[in-house]
């Protein structure tokens, strides 16, 4: 089904994923030429959830293109306080702007928004589902610093179960020739299942580690993620996660001197700051290549009418989907839609498992 709406990074092409990253480059390389590129042109940030990097990056995207901002980083300050829906909240600001980037706390939630918006639709990440740009954010990255996107050995590590992030960009480089990925967590914070299943689907090798320690030796990048306070159900199991796994020079010794280290903030206390000034840390940088992905995508999606996102055409279920964190729990108007996969049917909005 093809659309102008990126909800998943996992529903472009390897062209259109290096399409937009040549035109990263080129903002980069001749910003000037690009600073009126979307004169007249609005983006509505709606913003349900706190953000620093991905919210402002968007904002400042905009305007570096000569477009204007508007929307809030607050719900309570819209009408939401009253109780309208995302049906009506996305119909409304879609007619107001040209593109809308949003973010929310409920999974599916943008995949859902995108049925009621007359105009493009971005997913700045949705609960612990989904990232893309800054799954975006990191390839750009990859590609300007280590020059490549196949053939690497990458390490994941912290809160692979509620990590968005994690799950963005390991759909996205399983794409890629002869990648690996060592998956580095505690048991409970494993990958969900559905993302092994895509490692396995596009023959990716992946092995499962309890120690940074050792896995750090031989990768090519580590992402480093925090332990998402805001995603556990008690203080307590939180509080038995959060100091788990910490990079700190000593474990950084072990690693090669060409590995990079990428992060998609904020961080909390898994990496120590005496780690910042060394070369092969990357995270603050990484957050300036964000910003140029952002706009080079921006562009794309208002501009490039050949690039068009074909994502999965759903199908109605007779079930509703019973993860207690999907968007269908709160937005009960939504259609029951779904997708097949291995004989099971998956939510539309959610890619959890409908019993």
């Amino acid at each position: 089904m093809l659309n102008k709406n990126l909800i998943d990074l996992g529903d472009l092409s390897s062209a259109q994923i290096d399409k937009l990253i040549r035109r990263a480059k080129k903002i980069m390389q001749s910003p000037a030429d690009y600073r009126h590129a979307c004169d007249g042109k609005i983006l509505a940030t709606l913003f349900y959830e706190p953000s620093t990097r991905t919210q402002m990056s968007f904002q400042t995207a905009m305007l570096k293109l000569g477009g204007r901002t508007i929307g809030f980083d607050n719900p309570m300050n819209s009408s939401v306080a009253k109780g309208e829906s995302l049906k009506d909240t996305i119909s409304i600001i879609s007619l107001y702007a040209d593109i809308i980037a949003i973010r929310h706390p409920v999974e599916g939630t943008a995949m859902a928004a995108s049925l009621y918006s007359e105009v493009p639709l971005i997913n700045c990440g949705d609960g612990g589902h989904l990232h893309p740009t800054q799954t975006l954010t990191d390839i750009v990255t990859l590609s300007c610093e280590k020059g490549r996107l196949d053939n690497l050995k990458i390490g994941v590590c912290g809160d692979l179960l509620n990590g968005r992030t994690v799950h963005s960009l390991i759909k996205t480089l399983s794409k890629y020739e002869n990648n690996s990925f060592v998956l580095i967590s505690t048991p409970e914070l494993s990958v969900p299942l559905y993302v092994i299943d895509i490692l396995e689907k596009n023959n990716c090798k992946y092995e499962f580690s309890n120690s940074l320690a050792d896995a750090v030796s031989d990768l090519d990048m580590l992402y480093m993620t925090r332990i998402q306070r805001e995603r556990f159900k008690s203080e307590e199991d939180y509080e038995a996660q959060k100091n788990v796994f910490v990079l700190d020079k000593e474990k950084l010794s072990r690693a090669r001197e060409d590995m990079i280290i990428l992060h998609p903030l904020p961080r909390v206390n898994e990496i120590t700051v005496d780690i910042d000034d060394d070369p092969r840390a990357l995270y603050f940088k990484q957050a300036q290549y964000g910003m140029y992905g952002r706009m080079a995508l921006i562009l794309m999606l208002l501009q490039d009418d050949e690039f068009m996102i074909d994502s999965a055409k759903p199908e109605l279920s007779g079930h509703r989907c019973k993860n207690p964190r999907c968007v269908t729990q709160t937005e009960e108007y939504l259609p029951n839609y779904c997708y097949e996969k291995l004989g099971m049917e998956m939510c539309h909005y959610c890619d959890k498992r409908i019993d």
